[in-house]
């Protein structure tokens, strides 16, 4: 199975670089990796270029001009020119165990998506690691968490016997840990592009995934993934998000009305 890593971007090359240094250290590496830039200066390109060098992998740089918030329509263009059959995606502000492509795919099954989680870091611990450019996995004692401790551990077996069973019913979904194939994204018409500004998006593709018979396997100790810390992203169009993904999934839904078919 090929896979296509995507990960979202915008302005923070510090957290860049840690995020690629960590999947240069992946036990298994994805067959590619796009960045999806969402408008970030020009620094930001002149990073992926430096290291597009010696990186392991195709590394492609889809950049969109700076719009305000698009998390939805980049990543839709990253999906669209993705090669992997099945398609793994991150945020740039975080970093990956060794372990997070494998783990992906060993859970992955055709008619379902994977929901992951992130252990969230403090201030001072997500500075540290990016000033010392140490992608390293964070262990359950550090002092560096700031909160889901229990996502630091690592249990494949547990792993694969809570992933059809754990928080089956609940709605969260995380779309910077998170992975489907390509032909059922497709299916669904991809995110949907008139979320603009923080939140909804990703909560919206699950559901419709949910309505067009994909389901969800969710991913508890295993593909750990570790996120720096930053100022929180406005939220006054959030409420209005969540409210259209819930319309859209009351009403049966199942493709975007502005989504990737726009992109392929």
């Amino acid at each position: 199975m090929t896979t296509t890593l995507i990960v979202a971007t915008y302005n923070w090359e510090g957290a860049l670089k840690v995020c690629l240094e960590s999947i240069k250290r992946l036990n298994l590496l994805p067959d590619e990796v796009i960045i999806g830039d969402d408008g970030s200066r020009d620094d930001t390109r002149i990073l992926i270029e430096s290291y597009n060098k010696d990186f392991p992998v195709p590394l492609h740089h889809i950049y969109q001009e700076d719009k305000g918030f698009r998390l939805a329509e980049i990543r839709n263009k990253c999906v669209a020119k993705a090669k992997g059959e099945y398609i793994i995606q991150i945020d740039g502000d975080i970093f990956l165990h060794p372990d997070f492509i494998s783990d992906h795919i060993r859970e992955s099954r055709r008619g379902y998506f994977l929901k992951g989680g992130r252990v969230q870091l403090n201030k001072n611990y997500s500075q540290k690691i990016i000033s010392d450019l140490d992608p390293s996995p964070v262990s359950f004692f550090s002092n560096g968490i700031l909160a889901k401790r229990p996502n630091t551990l690592r249990f494949p077996l547990l792993a694969d016997w809570l992933a059809p069973r754990y928080r089956k019913n609940k709605e969260n979904v995380l779309g910077c840990n998170m992975s489907f194939y390509k032909k059922d994204f497709i299916t669904v018409n991809g995110y949907d592009e008139s979320f603009e500004g923080w939140g909804g998006e990703d909560l919206d593709l699950a559901l419709r995934f949910s309505n067009a018979g994909v389901k969800k396997r969710y991913l508890k100790f295993c593909a750990l993934a570790y996120h720096l810390w930053h100022h929180e992203a406005s939220k006054e169009k959030s409420e209005r998000n969540h409210a259209l993904a819930h319309k859209h999934a009351d009403n049966g839904i199942i493709e975007a009305s502005i989504g990737i078919s726009r992109h392929l």
